[in-house]
């Protein structure tokens, strides 16, 4: 079994003429929080896409904890799990409804099925409203039950598509403060596209891409060292050209 959880080589990707992934190539380790930043267009979401198989790779390799995304589909599948950016619950079902059918997807019984939402909304001290339908929780309670949906088949890696777009800081520091706790203990991999400084940790990885290209990646002590630079927000100005005032990271 190999130490990474994902394994991206040498991906590229196309929209007829216009390369949105130009031969990207990193790994993510098990109980590893990466830091995805880049600007709109960068290339994250076209990223994520090609790791949920969402769209399909023809030039480069993308592995699940050692199992090819192409070639062993649902065994790599498996050890994922994803929060977007838009939400994808049910409003009309209820929170406990909406996590017993993503579990009846992955084949997990009933009762096993119920002893994991109970363990995951615990976690997140969501399981008192388990009860409620989604439409009647705010923005943050909606992340909190998507990102425990992720979380009930154990998956290895968990990939965020800026999860915290649009909530109130409480609500941000909270999930951020959860996602790095499971990474410690659970010794999960994290995969983070965000636009906000604040949520990354010191001793989390950052990967910058721009124009779809990898302009710098490594634990970010060593990129702020590389880049000569104080904060993230400065290595994303440096290396992606943009002016102070531009639309990117911020705190």
């Amino acid at each position: 079994m190999t130490d990474f959880a994902l394994e991206v080589q040498g991906l590229s990707f196309a929209y007829g003429s216009k390369k949105a992934l130009d031969n990207v190539n990193f790994t993510v380790s098990t109980g590893e929080c990466t830091i995805l930043l880049g600007p709109n267009g960068a290339g994250k979401s076209t990223l994520f896409s090609l790791i949920t198989r969402l769209y399909d790779a023809r030039e480069g390799r993308i592995a699940l904890c050692g199992y090819d995304v192409k070639k062993q589909s649902l065994q790599a599948l498996a050890k994922l799990g994803v929060v977007f950016q838009q939400t994808t619950l049910d409003p009309d079902l209820s929170v406990t409804q909406n996590l017993r059918y993503h579990a009846a997807l992955h084949g997990i019984g009933r009762k096993a099925a119920d002893a994991r939402i109970q363990e995951e909304l615990e976690r997140l001290n969501m399981f008192d409203r388990r009860g409620e339908k989604v439409r009647q929780l705010n923005g943050g309670h909606k992340r909190r039950v998507e990102i425990a949906r992720a979380l009930l088949h154990h998956p290895s890696l968990l990939l965020l598509d800026e999860p915290t777009v649009g909530l109130d800081l409480p609500s941000r520091q909270a999930i951020v403060a959860h996602v790095h706790e499971l990474v410690k203990q659970e010794q999960l991999a994290v995969l983070w596209a965000t636009h906000l400084i604040d949520e990354i940790a010191a001793d989390d990885s950052l990967i910058v891409l721009h124009q779809g290209q990898i302009k710098a990646k490594g634990k970010l002590a060593e990129v702020l060292q590389a880049t000569n630079s104080a904060d993230p927000g400065e290595v994303f100005h440096k290396l992606t050209q943009n002016p102070p005032g531009h639309k990117g990271p911020k705190a």
